[in-house]
């Protein structure tokens, strides 16, 4: 296993290893830890080079100081990714030593799963170092928790717009009908929203076309569905320079990370009318959950906090309202607030 320390500012520590034996390719990056120890999910992923994998794990880690400090929990931002086909590269022995890896850092940082991860992954790593949650036994899968988190959420933000948090009637176009995505449309159509969805995988498409009678449609066609709210639930930057221009919404909230390419894309979508709920924020549900295995799971605890997301919500749009400022830079305040209070504090929760 060979370990080689990068260098990259305002990070605390981004380690890469590689591993010839196993063919383990990974990059732990540690953004913040004035909260407490790093924690976030391992994602696998077929980058198409170490440039575009380190440039999504620092995004990545960066959203997790944020979505931790906009949930009020006492933990760090960390993320890792793993550069692999999970269907042809991912092994028991690869997630040892990737263990193995994380270990090397001694608690500084924590995974859970990820998009191209399991709760099986975890309990292999768990063999190898005991800096992972998400577990059997423990906390369990987070994706129930990601999504009911988004789905209030959604409810927030279409009352917002429309003067009700009904959304019966209401078209929602979700991106992505993986692990979460799945679980949001299942809470959506139980309260009568009409769905269109899309996602690469057929089998995945077909079951949510069968049990939720939603209307598929292409990956390219999602972006310019007619619809309330546009969810996205696969990978970041959908909210670009190309594709901003194709919505035709008045909302997007959803459960990925990264959301937009960059911050201006959050201004744009003021400016539009149309109404952003951060990523981080909406979407903590999961390291809500997987957090609260540090101090002794409770389910009971991790349902409350969650219930808490649509509050935290109202306080950005607020905020945003008094400054004249967009949504994303309303969330970015709020959190900065919350950082250095704690750092003045010297480690008093919020």
């Amino acid at each position: 296993m060979n370990i080689k320390i990068l260098d990259h500012k305002d990070f605390e520590h981004v380690l890469s290893c590689s591993d010839p034996e196993t063919g383990l390719e990974a990059i732990i990056a540690i953004h913040d830890t004035t909260l407490g120890p790093s924690l976030g999910g391992t994602r696998m992923w077929q980058y198409p080079n170490k440039e575009a994998a380190l440039k999504d794990v620092l995004r990545l880690a960066r959203g997790m100081t944020f979505k931790a400090a906009a949930a009020g929990l006492n933990v760090g931002g960390g993320k890792a990714v793993i550069i692999g086909d999970t269907k042809k590269d991912k092994s028991e022995q690869m997630l040892r030593m990737y263990g193995k890896f994380i270990d090397t850092l001694e608690g500084q940082y924590i995974t859970a799963e990820d998009v191209g991860t399991t709760q099986n992954d975890m309990d292999v790593i768990r063999k190898t170092t005991e800096y992972v949650v998400g577990i059997s036994g423990g906390s369990g899968d987070p994706s129930p928790f990601t999504a009911y988190g988004t789905y209030l959420g959604i409810k927030t933000a279409v009352k917002e717009v429309y003067g009700t948090d009904e959304l019966s009637g209401k078209t929602i176009a979700v991106q992505g009908v993986g692990s979460v995505g799945y679980q949001l449309c299942k809470l959506l159509y139980q309260e009568g929203a009409q769905l269109v969805v899309s996602d690469l995988d057929n089998t995945k498409i077909s079951k949510v076309k069968s049990e939720f009678e939603a209307q598929v449609v292409t990956t390219k066609e999602i972006l310019e569905v007619e619809c309330d709210v546009f969810a996205p639930c696969a990978l970041g930057a959908v909210i670009n320079d190309i594709t901003i221009n194709q919505l035709h919404c008045k909302i997007v909230a959803g459960s990925a990370n990264n959301v937009l390419a960059e911050d201006k894309h959050g201004t744009i979508l003021n400016e539009l009318g149309i109404l952003y709920i951060p990523d981080y924020v909406i979407n903590a549900g999961g390291l809500i959950n997987v957090a609260d295995e540090l101090t002794g799971y409770n389910e009971f605890s991790v349902m409350q906090r969650i219930r808490n997301i649509p509050l935290t919500i109202k306080k950005i749009l607020a905020l945003a309202k008094a400054q004249h400022i967009s949504t994303n830079a309303a969330a970015d305040q709020f959190v900065q607030d919350r950082l250095s209070s704690k750092s003045v504090k010297g480690g008093e929760a919020l």
